[in-house]
């Protein structure tokens, strides 16, 4: 297929594309506004390659959106606002991007009759999840602006299901970590943290419990619902990896040889899930399975952010530092100059 591929120089989106044209199969369209979060250096390893392209935009300019999709056969958006404490700063940038960049998108390949659409959404839908594992039949109960705003996507793109047989698959993927993640979700924060002799900010109690997939295999499964997924239907994608906040730290620590001093507990995210599980058994069943350990996908993540220094350092410009000192507010009082006052951020 010629795809269109939003959100594309992303953390998720960028594996992906490195993932798809590796294979040869497809002709690659990357659309990225390249905000804080996106970065062309994602995609370096495919300067020499074909079958790709990259366009800078917005998925909310519908001129540019319809040009690409009438040029496409295949849409796979994984452009969103995606950080829950941004989200909480920031709501209707959310809903701006999130919601209304969703609507332009399904429109664009309704009218250009796509014969796939694939929203890459989150587990974070479903809000907490107290016991047991949640199926795709679960009610939606958002308890953030952003994870109202992935929601709030879904609903769309059902009702463009079932008003227009609009030909759409969705996946909902948990807490992903991996190397070429900006620093501001709890995994490459503690680690970079660890590597600068930072505090490793924990919300609360530590005791908030996330699912943690590798972004191998979550664009594994991406992959595997654009070929093999059934039109109209969601996938849950999550390892069975549950590991709190405090565990996290403690293995970070462990991970980089940093000092046991450098666990922090902070103020807690207002409206913190406390716990995320996903029942996995749909997409299992079209032969998609995790393949990376997380004691090996973390070591391997630590290795690529202890050797890539350049690549995070440069991203933090005083922007970041602004939105790290305003939100990461220790419990116990303030902290000396070389310990950032953090907290972890939930993905």
């Amino acid at each position: 297929m010629r795809l269109l591929i939003t959100g594309g120089a992303g953390f998720i989106g960028s594996e992906l594309v490195r993932r798809l044209v590796a294979t040869g199969d497809h002709d690659v369209t990357v659309l990225d506004k390249l905000s804080y979060a996106g970065n062309l250096a994602n995609l370096s390893s495919l300067v020499e390659t074909q079958r790709w392209r990259f366009v800078q935009g917005d998925i909310c300019d519908r001129d540019l959106v319809r040009e690409l999709a009438a040029e496409t056969d295949a849409i796979i958006n994984l452009a969103a606002e995606s950080h829950v404490d941004r989200s909480l700063r920031d709501p209707g940038g959310f809903i701006h991007t999130d919601v209304f960049g969703t609507w332009v998108l399904i429109e664009a390949a309704r009218e250009a009759r796509h014969e796939r659409f694939l929203q890459v959404s989150t587990d974070e839908v479903y809000g907490e999840v107290m016991t047991g594992r949640v199926t795709e039949d679960a009610p939606f109960l958002p308890r953030s602006p952003y994870s109202a705003s992935k929601a709030g996507a879904e609903l769309q793109i059902r009702a463009y299901m079932e008003t227009y047989g609009f030909p759409a698959v969705i996946t909902r993927g948990s807490n992903t970590y991996g190397h070429n993640q900006y620093p501001e979700k709890i995994v490459p924060l503690f680690i970079v943290n660890a590597l600068e002799g930072r505090a490793l900010p924990i919300y609360g109690d530590g005791s908030a419990v996330r699912d943690y997939l590798h972004v191998s295999d979550h664009a594994a499964a991406i992959e595997c619902v654009l070929t093999a997924g059934t039109p109209g239907l969601a996938y849950n994608v999550a390892s069975g990896n549950e590991i709190s906040g405090v565990a996290m730290c403690d293995a970070i620590l462990s991970a980089t040889g940093a000092a046991e001093s450098l666990k922090s507990f902070v103020r807690d995210r207002p409206g913190h899930d406390s716990r995320y599980a996903v029942d996995t058994s749909r997409i299992e069943a079209l032969g998609w399975r995790p393949l990376v350990a997380f004691d090996e996908g973390l070591a391997s993540t630590v290795a690529w952010y202890s050797s890539n220094r350049e690549w995070w350092q440069r991203l933090r410009d005083p922007d970041y530092w602004a939105f790290y000192t305003d939100t990461f507010v220790e419990v116990r009082g303030s902290v000396t100059p070389t310990v950032a006052r953090t907290h972890s951020a939930a993905p």
